[in-house]
């Protein structure tokens, strides 16, 4: 296989897909390709994956890999630093695994096959207990460090949006959150909860034509419109109040508060809508789970745990159900409706000679056309 195309360079995939145009090539160092990453190359029409490390992971079965050759784009792995040396847009060659700029040899790597990939993940699978088993330990860990979650007072900033009785939507953009937000379209249009954006979960909002009412997060993916369109921004600080997230924010002029805690910014955002009296949270694109950690590269879930732990009266996780149900039409109900509409045109036809003449005149063209 010898491929030839345009490079562009991110050691951030998340950073990538954002330039990343049909036909280029992807260059990236990312470690274990998850679900979200494989979405959005594909949604980019790339030509080809160049990755400096290996794309299958040694703990868990990550399905990011077979989703991209699935989706006919092929993988070279393992190429090592140097192809992290590309510039951006440059016309590179590939064959058979070896990287060419200029013609002269840049990293050499090996190509990913299916049956590469499922034999990966099976040994990968194999070992999963052995992975779970270290990570409920460090969940509890981190769970016993960050009780103060829970069990203490949470330091609230004033907002300007008022949470107290509403519903609070708190959008992440994981994995599949295009079909869960446009699955629950009607929630937000009816109900009209406050619009909480995780981060790139801002912007998630934004692609679906909704402005953000508070942004939350530590700013590293999200754009600079989706700051300037929130009523409220959040900047989520380590516990010891160092923020390096307010920078950003600051150097666009845009007024932020921030809150000091433990825990992913997910976390945070629901804790906050928590403690500022939301009725109901509802949940999109968050992580809940083992396997959603280990995508993301976390080796426990203790401020999940506790949060949800308190939050979970009021809490409504939306991730996949756009998978829940999907409505097909059925023959029967196109068959009534074509039926209840016919009715009245059959009844003015039998009491209106100029319709019968009008259907005669075509039923005769219809038996000409057919030879009867």
């Amino acid at each position: 296989m010898v491929v030839r195309g345009r490079a562009r360079v991110d050691r951030r995939t998340k950073n990538l897909v954002r330039r990343l145009q049909p036909g280029e090539i992807a260059v990236i160092s990312h470690g274990g390709i998850d679900k979200l990453a494989a979405q959005g190359l594909i949604e980019s029409r790339c030509r080809l994956v160049l990755n400096a490390e290996k794309s299958l992971s040694p703990d868990y079965p990550n399905e990011g890999p077979l989703m991209l050759l699935d989706a006919g784009i092929p993988i070279v792995d393992a190429l090592g630093p140097a192809v992290m040396e590309i510039p951006e847009g440059a016309e590179v060659e590939v064959a058979d695994g070896a990287v060419f700029l200029n013609g002269a040899l840049i990293a050499r790597g090996e190509p990913l096959t299916r049956e590469r990939v499922l034999a990966g993940m099976a040994a990968a699978k194999e070992r999963l207990g052995e992975v779970l088993v270290r990570f409920v330990d460090n969940t509890l860990a981190y769970a016993r460090k960050e009780v103060n979650l829970i069990a203490g007072a949470v330091p609230v900033p004033p907002l300007k949006t008022r949470l107290e009785g509403r519903h609070a939507l708190v959008v992440v953009r994981g994995f599949n959150y295009k079909e869960d937000l446009q699955a629950i379209r009607p929630y937000i249009n009816e109900v009209r909860p406050v619009l909480i954006g995780v981060d790139g979960g801002a912007d998630a909002l934004r692609e679906f034509g909704y402005r953000p009412d508070i942004v939350i997060g530590d700013m590293d993916s999200v754009s600079d419109q989706a700051l300037r369109e929130a009523t409220d921004v959040v900047v989520h600080a380590y516990p010891n109040g160092e923020a390096p997230g307010l920078k950003k924010v600051r150097e666009l002029g845009i007024p932020a508060v921030t809150l000091p805690l433990a825990g992913t910014s997910e976390d945070v955002a629901m804790l906050l809508a928590y403690e500022k009296g939301a009725r109901l949270i509802v949940a999109v694109g968050t992580h809940s789970n083992v396997l959603d950690f280990l995508e993301k590269g976390r080796r426990g879930m203790g401020s999940t745990f506790l949060v949800r732990l308190k939050v979970g009266a009021i809490l409504v996780d939306a991730k996949g159900v756009s998978q829940l149900y999907r409505s097909r039409v059925k023959f029967r109900y196109l068959a009534q409706v074509v039926a209840a509409a016919l009715l009245p045109f059959a009844a003015v036809a039998i009491i209106s000679p100029s319709i019968r003449q009008l259907l005669r005149l075509i039923l005769i063209q219809f038996r000409v056309l057919l030879g009867l």
